[in-house]
């Protein structure tokens, strides 16, 4: 149960005065000043408080232990919460009691939306969102929750302990952001109270908005973030430092990383089998990770769920997971095989639960990492017996590829050299990125060649189909045109293709590249009619062809519009333009019907 939890109702500033957000009505716009940062759309309206606010925060929640009614929602500020997501975040935000986390730690979990009913902001977001890499795009169905958690001995209280959790609720899985944010937010809030998340929140509202490509100066509490958001464009592999110029002097953080974990440091406990972990992942195989503290545990998923990148990990993941989780039965059932998932756990319970899964990661205290972890062979599943039994992984698995002993030995010398844990983190990055690339060209080559000629396209006829996915055919490009190309492993990789192209993490990736070749057709069909004289083609039309045509390139224009299509600069202006001189031939009553263009 929860405590009903009064919303933040912090001042936003409009034209140089404080105004309270429940004195606006709702058809009210006010004007704000533009962001620190600067705004990407100088002189838009950002309509109502709480929507730059919005644009980066879902709310803002203090979780509390209450004695009678266990966790609860103390406060909240931003968006609206059902009884079920406020139940999910009360139990998510704090760690399990056998973790016996004391001072102050910091996790993350993802839950399910809910209803997923579109915000006013949607339209704006999805804009902002259309040039982010793919791991970086706004969550459709989910939320993070990303939180600051203290536990202190207080004698002045029942249970003897303070316990109590800030967390961020936010669409964006930009973790190493939100973490540093939070290590800011949550020192003061622990000792200031209320007040000083008012002015958090305020000062949330003023930000730009997290526009890819854009080097953002982001103050909160007197401090100062500068943060570089990534574009898809970026070449995989390469962060493009936020440099510290000459008039950053009140700059305070420069974050080099919005959302990169350290992949090392995750990986170290069990670091022997990392290509087989990427095997996994890149299959969307079921696996748990077990771990001794929400920490561990969602740096661990995290880190997994990132290892395929540039290719987005399609299926769910759950960094940290706990019994009352809303899908704890959904997931946990024997009656049907494992679900294509990564959960973090730490409570012991779900050695038992989960004993049924086919792969399990064994993470022991990665505080205690200083020797190299000895672990070399694979352990069997029977031999799992509780959480406390030794790190390692747990699996039945064979991988197709043969072992890479080069990163094992590398890693293991910048250990013994004692190499800065950012090089070794560095290495393990360009290796995953190399083995995901030698894995995806092949198929890239492939789906492009399922592109129709330009040649094929014509004004007047509907645009192209392209031709279907042949799992044969793309086969038979292996022989020559593989992944032995760009990679030195050996080993069965005809036979993680077949298993990959059954996967959601194929599905995924076809399904987004399917898409943007459909636009890129449908652009192609629009720039093709920008060039063709319209005048000269509807004096051979009757008027019911000329309106019928006019329809159909107004539906276009819309359509062009909502999907942004990646048309030349300019198509869309001489399209309105064609349109209009359409409009303009037709009898004056036709012209009122089809909304006569404006004339100078």
């Amino acid at each position: 149960q929860q405590g009903p939890g009064p919303p933040l109702r912090p001042p936003y500033f409009s034209h140089g005065h404080y105004t309270d957000a429940s004195s606006i009505s709702p058809a009210e716009e006010i004007t704000l000043p533009p962001g620190p940062g600067g705004d990407e759309e100088p002189g838009r309206t950002l309509l109502l408080p709480w929507d730059r606010f919005s644009t980066w925060l879902h709310c803002i929640c203090v979780v509390g232990f209450d004695l009678e009614l266990g966790q609860a929602v103390e406060v909240r500020g931003g968006g609206d919460m059902s009884h079920r997501v406020k139940t999910s975040i009360c139990y998510l935000s704090f760690p399990d009691s056998n973790s016996g986390c004391l001072g102050d730690t910091q996790f993350c979990f993802r839950f399910r939306q809910g209803s997923n009913r579109k915000s006013s902001l949607s339209c704006f977001l999805e804009t902002t969102d259309r040039d982010a890499p793919p791991c970086l795009k706004r969550e459709q169905g989910h939320y993070y929750g990303y939180v600051y958690f203290r536990q202190v001995r207080d004698k002045s209280l029942k249970r003897g302990y303070f316990q109590k959790s800030l967390v961020l609720i936010s669409k964006l899985p930009y973790v190493t952001f939100f973490h540093s944010l939070l290590k800011i937010m949550a020192p003061e809030y622990f000792e200031k109270q209320e007040p000083c998340l008012e002015a958090a929140c305020n000062d949330i509202d003023r930000w730009p908005t997290p526009h890819p490509g854009r080097i953002l100066t982001l103050p909160i509490m007197g401090v100062v973030i500068k943060v570089r958001i990534p574009t898809c464009y970026d070449k995989p592999g390469t962060s493009q430092l936020v440099q510290s110029a000459q008039s950053d002097s009140l700059v305070s953080i420069v974050l080099p990383t919005i959302h990169e974990v350290d992949l090392f440091r995750c990986f170290y406990p069990v670091f022997f089998h990392i290509q087989m972990l990427w095997e996994l992942v890149l299959l969307g195989e079921a696996l748990v990770v077990m771990a001794p503290s929400p920490a561990e545990s969602s740096d661990t998923v995290l880190a997994l769920a990132s290892c395929i990148s540039p290719l987005r990990y399609s299926s769910d993941f759950r960094p940290y997971f706990t019994i009352h989780d809303s899908e704890f039965k959904e997931y946990t059932t024997r009656t049907q095989a494992p679900p294509s998932v990564i959960l973090g756990v730490t409570n012991p319970f779900f050695a038992k639960t989960l004993q049924h899964w086919p792969h399990i990661i064994r993470i022991g205290d990665m505080k205690q990492a200083g020797e190299m972890a000895k672990q070399m062979k694979v352990k069997k599943l029977k031999n799992l017996k509780t959480l406390d039994s030794k790190p390692g992984v747990y699996t039945a698995y064979k991988p197709y590829l043969n072992k890479d002993e080069e990163i094992i030995k590398q890693l293991q010398k910048g250990v013994q050299q004692k190499r800065p844990s950012a090089a070794q983190n560095a290495i393990l990055r360009r290796y995953f990125l190399e083995l995901t690339q030698s894995f995806i060209i092949p198929l890239e080559r492939y789906v492009a060649s399922l592109m129709p000629l330009q040649k094929s396209i014509s004004p007047w006829k509907s645009p192209p189909q392209l031709r279907p996915f042949i799992q044969q055919d793309f086969m038979k490009t292996l022989e020559k045109a593989g992944p032995q190309l760009t990679s030195r492993l050996k080993g069965d990789w005809i036979g993680l293709y077949r298993h990959f192209l059954k996967s959601p993490n194929f599905d995924g990736w076809f399904r987004n590249r399917r898409r943007e070749m459909m636009q890129k057709l449908e652009a192609l069909h629009l720039e093709a009619l920008c060039e063709e004289d319209l005048q000269q083609r509807i004096e051979k039309h009757t008027e019911v062809e000329s309106v019928d045509l006019v329809l159909k390139l107004k539906d276009k224009l819309v359509q062009a519009e909502k999907d942004q299509l990646p048309v030349r600069p300019g198509t869309l202006t001489k399209l309105k333009s064609h349109i209009d001189a359409v409009i303009l031939a037709l009898p004056e009553d036709l012209q009122g019907i089809l909304h006569k263009p404006s004339t100078p």
